[in-house]
């Protein structure tokens, strides 16, 4: 994803779409913004397991004033799935290790109305993409 797109662009994008197929579109679009993901990267250890469609997440740290600061890179082979996860990893990379372990992007989720508009299946995939960044956060923070 580009650097230009800032979360807060996102989200103001989103607000001005009142029409749900505008919003899929555009969660569309925000897929298509993800830098893809080397062959070399699509391992089993990066598969986030618990999604219908496959979904690969390449965790780095780097070292931060507050401690590790992780930066994600990801990709899914279903167009949908891959906008979800280039707003969880608008939401999530490059912050610190202990900022993401204590956030929740379930609630922007929530506040942008994808919540209520996700199949079960994918709201499942969802959660459990978050919860790996989440759980990989708390590990690095120790």
């Amino acid at each position: 994803m580009t650097q230009a797109e800032t979360l807060s662009q996102i989200v103001e994008n989103f607000e001005l779409l009142e029409d749900w197929d505008d919003r899929y579109r555009y969660l569309i679009e925000l897929g298509r913004t993800l830098e893809p993901l080397p062959e070399a990267a699509r391992t089993e250890d990066n598969k986030v397991r618990g999604c219908a469609s496959q979904v690969w997440l390449e965790t780095r740290m780097e070292p931060g004033a507050d401690g590790p600061v992780l930066r994600f890179r990801g990709d899914s082979d279903a167009h949908i799935v891959r906008g979800l996860v280039a707003l969880a990893l608008a939401f999530y990379s490059g912050r610190a290790a202990r900022d993401i372990a204590g956030a929740d992007a379930m609630d922007l989720f929530a506040r942008l109305g994808l919540a209520q508009h996700l199949t079960p299946q994918r709201s499942n995939g969802l959660r459990a993409m978050i919860e790996r960044i989440r759980a990989e956060a708390r590990a690095a923070a120790g």
